[in-house]
């Protein structure tokens, strides 16, 4: 039996739904949850960034792959790049109020991930035993 849950809009207000192929929030959830594009929004929290400062602050992120989510969350209105007009030229990243607003929710749910990861990592654990280890 279905759930009448799974097959209606979340929000039958909005026009927009994430769970339809062709709508254009579903690419923008990609652009926020993703690996890079969570963490990066994550560090912008803390205050404008320039590029290489995001870098180190990103652990294991390469320079295109920042390029890449930085360039998609600017076209999504999450992140701002601002290019200050001196010589070496400086460019800072901060977030937009759309962006400071998902960074906020995006800091409840890792708060929430880091503090469960004792269950997290027992449950990891007693799977793998389950399963015949890893």
């Amino acid at each position: 039996m279905e759930n009448p849950a799974c097959t209606e809009a979340v929000t039958a207000d909005l026009p927009f739904d994430v769970f339809a192929r062709a709508c254009p929030s579903r690419e923008t959830l990609e652009h926020v949850t993703g690996r890079w594009g969570s963490l990066t929004v994550g560090a912008l929290r803390e205050g404008p960034c320039r590029f290489n400062e995001l870098r180190r602050r990103i652990d294991g992120v390469s320079e295109k792959m920042l390029s890449q989510t930085l360039h998609a969350l600017e076209r999504d209105g999450i992140v701002l790049r601002e290019a200050q007009p001196t010589n070496p030229p400086r460019v800072d990243y901060e977030l937009t109020p759309l962006g400071r607003e998902v960074a906020d929710r995006l800091r409840a749910l890792i708060q929430l991930l880091e503090g469960s990861m004792d269950e997290v990592l027992a449950s990891r654990e007693a799977y793998d035993a389950a399963r015949g280890g890893r």
